[in-house]
């Protein structure tokens, strides 16, 4: 006998991001044109840190168009080939963005230390400059727009957070260029490190996450033990056993197990009544959206070979 529980949590947070995603949309169209011009720009005043900034800015584009892919995937409809959609595409979106920005990352720092043992002393400061105060304003336009939802959806607020992270770079390059005006060319190799260790933690968590999803690891947040004891404590059931839980896409945990009850309820029909108390049991005390139990007779297990706790 199996169950199903669909929570209300991941809905809220699906129904929360797509409430505000015209403002995901616009801060990423905004953070795709900056980075443009700062790709412009650095061609054109010689700058390794405004190219720097504009692969923090790629970060920024990466992380909010994930946001939204999330949120469209989530949207699809599941189908008997697919029976979880295309919720996982995010992951392999996820992993391919986490390579790219630790790629860029390293570039960064590798030629941001180069530029400040050999610095250039044709960088046009004035351009440097320019470029990155737009840059600047076009980060606090960002997060204004996302500032209403950051409280509301946890795409949102990671968005936020992401583009307060390249005000800060981009503050970085602008005084960088403020010091290669006044004479010290150093500054914009030593930027473009800087910026470059922003980039990098960012890649490292973000594929640290992705292996985790992909590996069917726990869900963060999620305690088995304390998932085990609570099923334990349910009238009628006697043991718990093939008891998983992971992930499917981010915000969409999903758990699993053989349930163990009375042989004496089972024979007068009351598996149903048992399976109702897990599922009243699991929606009230975790946020787990989607949970498959197999009820059946603690004699069963023995004659399962790959049965575990």
């Amino acid at each position: 006998m199996t169950g199903h529980h669909h929570g209300s949590a991941a809905h809220a947070h699906a129904t929360a991001t797509g409430a505000h995603r015209r403002r995901l949309a616009v801060v990423l169209a905004i953070t795709l044109t900056v980075m443009v011009g700062e790709v412009v720009g650095a061609l054109v005043s010689g700058s390794l840190a405004l190219l720097a900034d504009a692969g923090h800015m790629l970060t920024d584009a990466s992380g909010i168009g994930l946001a939204l892919l999330a949120g469209w995937l989530a949207a699809r409809p599941a189908t008997t080939r697919r029976t979880f959609g295309w919720q996982r595409a995010e992951i392999l979106a996820a992993m391919a963005n986490a390579l790219v920005l630790g790629f860029v990352a390293v570039t960064v720092i590798v030629e941001g230390v180069g530029r400040t043992l050999s610095p250039d002393p044709g960088v046009d400061a004035g351009i440097m400059i320019g470029v990155a105060v737009v840059g600047l304003v076009a980060n606090v336009v960002g997060l204004r727009i996302l500032a209403p939802g950051q409280g509301e959806s946890l795409n949102v607020r990671g968005a936020y957070l992401e583009v307060l992270g390249d005000l800060l770079g981009s503050v970085a390059v602008v005084a960088a260029g403020v010091a290669v005006a006044a004479g010290f060319p150093r500054a914009d190799g030593i930027a473009s490190v800087a910026v470059g260790l922003m980039i990098l933690p960012r890649a490292v968590l973000l594929l640290r996450d992705v292996v985790h999803v992909l590996l069917e690891a726990v869900p963060a947040g999620v305690d088995l033990a304390e998932v085990r004891a609570h099923m334990e404590g349910v009238p009628g059931v006697v043991g718990v056993h093939d008891l998983h839980a992971w992930t499917i896409t981010s915000g969409v945990p999903v758990l699993s197990a053989h349930v163990e009850v009375e042989p004496r309820l089972l024979d007068r029909g009351d598996g149903t009544q048992v399976l109702r108390r897990l599922r009243t049991c699991l929606s009230g005390h975790f946020d787990v959206d989607h949970c498959t139990f197999q009820i059946e007779p603690p004699d069963m297990r023995s004659t399962e070979t790959s049965a575990h706790r």
